[in-house]
């Protein structure tokens, strides 16, 4: 039988997932560490609510790969005790997805503050 939904227990598993991302896995630390500065830095920036917005997703969506991907290796090495080729797919698949992710994110804040720069 599937438990009851509670909201506030189902949003402490949540911030257990992200006090485990920051535990145990360095390249969301590494990742914490350039999106905070970047986040404040977009409050400082004279563009529309549109683009601000934009600005945070982009950010917000590598932190939502890069917990996507710690839990595919977390399941994948679960599973798989021994060296898998398809274990390896699954997780070269998940660092492609942060990786795009990443390229985003640089491609829309490179354009923005290029265009910023230009008006100036």
């Amino acid at each position: 039988m599937k438990p009851k939904y509670h909201l506030f227990k189902n949003a402490k598993y949540a911030f257990e997932g992200i006090k485990a991302l920051i535990k145990n896995e360095t390249a969301f630390r590494l990742e914490l560490i350039i999106i905070i500065p970047a986040l404040i830095l977009s409050f400082f920036l004279e563009l529309s609510l549109t683009h601000h917005l934009f600005l945070i997703f982009v950010l917000i969506l590598i932190l939502i790969t890069e917990a996507l991907n710690s839990a595919i290796e977390a399941c994948v090495d679960l599973v798989c005790e021994e060296w898998n080729e398809k274990a390896k797919i699954a997780k070269d698949c998940g660092s492609a997805a942060v990786f795009f992710s990443v390229c985003l994110a640089l491609l829309v804040w490179l354009y923005t503050l290029g265009v910023l720069w230009i008006k100036n």
